[in-house]
């Protein structure tokens, strides 16, 4: 099996109310998530998950609260000497705004979502404003989309499962690496979801659910599913990442 390595890059941030990660826990607290775009490096296609913000704030502020450096979506990928030209596969964990905001630059990328995720961003919901089907008309157009619709292998040692967690087509990302099989979670979240504080298990809750979420109870379960079948768990905007190199190394 093809074994990845991944790297978290920093193309974004949000600042809002921690309760937006971590349902009914945090109201009143301040939180800054990172949003990232990762990069799997191992032999063969150059991958993605995520695209990140088309333009995103750098400021010392933002970098200070979540511990590391915002990019570009080119500066991001220099660091790794790629460019959005040479990346041949984006898998897409879902299809918010924040999530795809740069897939018209990866001009010759195979791009990977859930089915449901494009119904959505094309008819949403009142209360999802978070798609904006303009981020992705031009790849639609090219031909470049490939709807997923269900748990599926998109290349050796990378598999993508459904977990409708945060929204209907959510994708968590299953990665072999030297250190076992890493999950990027297709929902957000932070590391509090998957590691409550002590007054959460207090009441006999193994995990939080996202704080924006389609049901409340299935996405406790598939929080509860996915953290048991992942040796490396990557909550998708966990601040930690934000100044981590490489995910996966022996």
């Amino acid at each position: 099996m093809t074994l990845y390595t991944i790297h978290p890059i920093v193309m974004g941030t949000k600042l809002f109310d921690q309760s937006m990660m971590t349902y009914q826990y945090g109201q009143g607290k301040p939180f800054t998530i990172p949003i990232y775009c990762w990069y799997l490096e191992g032999e063969g296609r150059k991958v993605l998950v995520d695209t990140g913000e088309l333009n995103p704030i750098q400021s010392p502020d933002r970098e200070s609260a979540i511990g590391g450096k915002i990019y570009t979506f080119e500066q991001g990928l220099a660091r790794w000497d790629l460019k959005p030209e040479q990346i041949d596969i984006v898998i897409h964990t879902h299809l918010h705004n924040d999530h795809c905001e740069n897939d018209y630059k990866c001009s010759h990328a195979d791009i990977y979502v859930h089915e449901k995720e494009l119904i959505q961003i094309h008819a949403p919901h009142p209360l999802d404003y978070r798609y904006l089907e303009d981020y992705i008309s031009e790849v639609e157009e090219n031909g470049q989309v490939h709807p997923v619709t269900g748990d599926t292998e998109i290349l050796p040692g990378i598999d993508v499962l459904h977990t409708p967690a945060h929204t209907p087509g959510g994708l968590s990302v299953a990665v072999a690496t030297p250190k076992g099989r890493a999950i990027i979670t297709g929902f957000c979240t932070i590391d509090q979801n998957f590691y409550p504080p002590k007054e959460i298990k207090a009441m006999e809750m193994e995990v939080i659910p996202p704080g924006t979420h389609v049901n409340a109870y299935e996405a406790y379960d598939i929080l509860v599913r996915i953290k048991a079948m992942a040796d490396i768990l990557i909550p998708l905007h966990e601040p930690r990442f934000a100044s981590v190199d490489t995910i996966g190394l022996v």
